[in-house]
């Protein structure tokens, strides 16, 4: 018994040594590279996307520029299709995955993410002289564009609402425009997008939900002093007014919360 007691023993001192040297390999090993590799997508505006000179930009692009500058390194985007992009965790092709990664349980079991760096909120969207509808509840009756298998269709039916049928968030605004809809429901930080690139478009938010969706820079788990160097990061955009300069730019307003 004293034997198999040592032996355990052991077995947890050799799985805590192993432990404690992997702890900060990847901080260690990005410091040492002078680079961060960031996998983003490339092709989803205005987060991540090329510019008419084939530049790489978009909101996420510049959060991604600003963590590695405070981290120490310069960022080294890689470009994939969102399919691969978590993967690319584990093939070690990517530090890091910054294209809007919603911080979900499901990936928290397997990964780990910073603190959120933007929200995103379920609005309701109707003409700029519509004083019927307030509320999500004075849908009941009125037609709603929505994608039907989206969650904000969900949303729209469960509400009373007269669902139809469009290919996204462009079309629907386009429905609720010409008088084809009463409104549609859809995600704030598309609707900001929007006025961004259209201020005068007669549209407006009539009401929101209270809880947002949070997206966070995906990490490997494991590494906690390298989430801990990104949080300060994050902190530290935000304290000195770099976040909000750079969500002013891309979406008009702050959308960290």
């Amino acid at each position: 018994m004293k034997r198999l007691l040592t032996l355990l023993a052991a077995g947890a001192l050799s799985l805590a040594t192993v432990s404690a040297s992997l702890a900060g390999a990847d901080f260690d090993k990005i410091k040492k590279s002078g680079e961060l590799r960031i996998g983003t997508e490339g092709t989803y505006a205005p987060f991540t996307y090329h510019d008419t000179d084939n530049k790489l930009v978009g909101f996420d692009v510049e959060i991604g520029r600003e963590v590695a500058k405070r981290l120490g390194v310069e960022a080294k985007f890689q470009e994939g299709k969102w399919d691969g992009l978590i993967a690319g965790l584990d093939a070690d092709r990517y530090d890091a995955v910054v294209n809007q990664v919603g911080i979900t349980a499901e990936r928290q079991k397997k990964y780990a993410f910073s603190d959120p760096y933007i929200a995103s909120k379920a609005v309701l969207i109707v003409k700029a002289d519509n004083t019927d509808i307030k509320s999500f509840a004075d849908l009941k009756g009125k037609k709603s564009a929505q994608s039907l298998t989206s969650n904000f269709g969900k949303i729209a039916e469960k509400n009373g609402a007269e669902l139809v049928g469009t290919d996204g968030f462009d079309q629907s605004i386009q429905l609720v425009l010409t008088g084809r809809a009463d409104a549609t429901i859809n995600d704030s930080l598309s609707f900001y997008d929007f006025k961004k690139h259209k201020p005068d478009a007669p549209v407006k938010i009539a009401a929101q939900e209270e809880n947002a969706d949070y997206s966070g820079i995906i990490v490997r788990k494991g590494d906690d002093e390298l989430v801990a160097a990104i949080n300060k990061a994050l902190a530290e955009i935000k304290a000195d007014g770099t976040y909000k300069k750079i969500s002013d730019t891309y979406f008009g307003q702050d959308v960290s919360q």
